[in-house]
C-alpha cells in the first residue's frame, strides 16, 4: 500500500511521471543555500542561518501530499521524521530558535495545504499563497499569543548581537592561537591589526540593517527553501505535484506584481507617511529582490549558457577572501543593480520575446 485508498473526488491523483533529471544545478543551488549563511557577513543579515530548519520541513509537506497522490509511503514517512527531529533537536530551546521552528512548520503546513487542494496552479503562485497565510498566522498568534512583535523584535537582536560576538570571537581565537604569525603580518602591514574592530563594526551595521528588513528577508528566504525543496521532491518521487521547477532564465511572475514596487516606494518617499516606513523598506525589498532575479533571468537568456552562473559563483566567492570582499561586493552590488533593471524593464519590454518575434 503505497498511499491512502481513497482520493477526494475534486483532487483527482496526478498520473506518475518519471523522475526530472539534472542533479547538478540542483545541488549547486542546495550547496549555496546551505552554506552561504555560514558566512559570518550573510549570517549578520539573515533571519535563519540553519536554513536546513526551512528546506527540511517543506520537503516533508512534499511528500506527505505526494504520498497522498500516489507516491511511497516511505518517502513521506522518512521526511516527517527528519523533520519532526530537526524541529525538535534544540535542548534548551532559545526564544529564537521557538520562533524559527514555528515559522518553519507553520510555513510547511501551509505549502502541504495550497499544494493538497491547488494543485492546479504553478509553484510561485502556490509559494505566495503559502506565504501570505503563514503571514497571517503568525500575525495571529502574535496577537493572542505569549509573545508580542515587541518582544520578537529584541529576541531578533538578541539573536544577530550573539551570532556577530561568535564571529568575532572566532577571529579572536584564531589570532590568539598563532601570536607570531600575527605578529609578523601586522608588522609588514599594519593597517591588519583594525581588521578585528572592523569586522566587528561591519557585522553590526549589517545586523541593524537585517533586523530593519527581516520580514522581507524571512519572506526570500521562505519561497527559496520551499522552490528547492518543490525540485527535490520531484527528483527523488515519481508522484508529480505540479509542473516542474523552470530554469532561471525562463523565471517570470505576473506583472501587477510590480504594485508592490510602487508601493513601497511611495511610502518611502511620501513624508506624511513615515510611520509606517519600515513596511515601505520591506515591500522594496521584496519586491526589489523578485524583479531582480526576473533580471537575472534575462541575462541569463541573452548570456552564453553556464556563464551568469559563474561569474556569480567567483563572485560569491570572492567575497569570503578578507582582502578583496570589498572589490567583490561592489562588483555584486552592481550585477544587482544591472539585474533590478532588467528585471523592471522586462515588465513592459518582454525582452525574452523579442528574439522570437523578429525572427
Amino acid at each position: 500500500m503505497t498511499g491512502p485508498a481513497a482520493t477526494p473526488s475534486s483532487t483527482p491523483p496526478i498520473a506518475p511521471a518519471p523522475a526530472e533529471r539534472g542533479w547538478v544545478k540542483l545541488i549547486l543551488a542546495l550547496t549555496a543555500f546551505f552554506l552561504l549563511p555560514m558566512l559570518p557577513q550573510v549570517r549578520a543579515l539573515l533571519p535563519v542561518d540553519q536554513t536546513m530548519l526551512l528546506f527540511v520541513p517543506a520537503l516533508a509537506a512534499c511528500s506527505l501530499v505526494g504520498w497522498w497522490a500516489g507516491g511511497r509511503a516511505f518517502m513521506a514517512l522518512a521526511w516527517v521524521a527528519l523533520a519532526t527531529a530537526m524541529t525538535a533537536q534544540a535542548v534548551p530551546p532559545s526564544p529564537f530558535s521557538n520562533l524559527v521552528r514555528g515559522w518553519s512548520l507553520l510555513l510547511a503546513g501551509s505549502f502541504g495545504l495550497v499544494c493538497l487542494f491547488g494543485f492546479r496552479r504553478p509553484l510561485l503562485s502556490r509559494a505566495f499563497l503559502a506565504l501570505g497565510m503563514t503571514l497571517v498566522f503568525s500575525a495571529v498568534m502574535s496577537l493572542i499569543g505569549p509573545v508580542t512583535p515587541s518582544q520578537a523584535s529584541k529576541t531578533i537582536g538578541a539573536e544577530f548581537a550573539r551570532r556577530n560576538a561568535e564571529a568575532v570571537a572566532s577571529m579572536n581565537t584564531a589570532i590568539q592561537t598563532y601570536p607570531k604569525e600575527w605578529k609578523d603580518l601586522t608588522t609588514k602591514l599594519p593597517a591588519i591589526a583594525q581588521v578585528p574592530d572592523e569586522m566587528a563594526k561591519e557585522l553590526s551595521k549589517a545586523s541593524d540593517w537585517g533586523l530593519a528588513v527581516f520580514p522581507a528577508l524571512l519572506a526570500l528566504e521562505s519561497l527559496a527553501a520551499l522552490a528547492l525543496a518543490w525540485a527535490t521532491y520531484h527528483r527523488l518521487s515519481r508522484a508529480r505535484l505540479g509542473a516542474p521547477l523552470r530554469p532561471l532564465r525562463e523565471f517570470r511572475f505576473n506583472d501587477q506584481l510590480v504594485w508592490g514596487l510602487i508601493v513601497g516606494l511611495t511610502i518611502i518617499l511620501l513624508p506624511t507617511l513615515t510611520s509606517v516606513r519600515g513596511i515601505g523598506r520591506n515591500l522594496i525589498v521584496f519586491f526589489g529582490a523578485l524583479y531582480a532575479v526576473r533580471g537575472f533571468g534575462v541575462l541569463s537568456w541573452f548570456m552564453a549558457p553556464g556563464s551568469l552562473g559563474v561569474t556569480l559563483s567567483v563572485g560569491f566567492i570572492m567575497l569570503a577572501a578578507p582582502v578583496i570582499q570589498v572589490f567583490a561586493a561592489l562588483v555584486l552590488m552592481f550585477f544587482g543593480a544591472a539585474a533590478l533593471a532588467l528585471g523592471l524593464g522586462d515588465t513592459w519590454a518582454d525582452w525574452r520575446n523579442r528574439p522570437r518575434q523578429q525572427s
